[in-house]
């Protein structure tokens, strides 16, 4: 491998890393949220995003944990998801890509995708339908406004993981030939 590719895997791995601190921040973040708008609702909105859904709380109570599972569950999913590119970065042989770990490790990533775009996409249709039901519901789309684009990569991430597993096959077949 050239010098300039492995400098390139090496700053792709920082931004992994710095992604993924932010993730977990932001995750983090909106856990306190939640705790924060059950118990003192006052001080939400000077936490972190201002997620006050007090008048859904009080409107819904179903609603609201409803509503606030999509959104930390994405919001765990997510680091989730970088933790594995992270793993699979840091123990990646690029002179020989083709092993069972990338090829596990590059399916979980499809599958963490694809469950992310998923249950954004399910999240936006039920807050949808929240709106018709008199609930504000405007300052949530920022938590799944990407959801066909998570789906689309999750599907894209699923053909790569197929022809990493078939390249793993081919591999391991010409190693006992040999």
């Amino acid at each position: 491998m050239s010098k300039t590719n492995n400098l390139v895997f090496k700053g792709l791995y920082v931004v992994a890393w710095l992604i993924f601190v932010g993730l977990c921040i932001e995750a983090g973040g909106l856990i306190v949220n939640f705790f924060f708008s059950l118990y003192k609702p006052e001080f939400v909105r000077n936490l972190y995003q201002k997620l006050d859904l007090a008048e859904m709380y009080n409107g819904s109570r179903l609603a609201f944990f409803g509503v606030y599972s999509f959104i930390l569950t994405i919001a765990i999913l997510k680091p989730c998801l970088f933790y594995t590119v992270i793993r699979l970065m840091h123990t990646m042989n690029l002179s020989k890509p083709f092993s069972n770990f990338v090829s596990r490790q590059i399916l979980l990533i499809s599958y963490y995708t694809l469950i992310i775009g998923l249950l954004s996409h399910i999240a936006r249709q039920v807050t949808k339908n929240l709106m018709h039901h008199g609930f504000v519901t405007d300052n949530l789309n920022q938590f799944w406004e990407d959801s066909q684009a998570f789906i689309l990569m999750g599907a894209v991430i699923y053909i790569i993981a197929s022809i990493f597993k078939k390249g793993v096959d081919i591999q391991d077949e010409n190693n006992l030939t040999i």
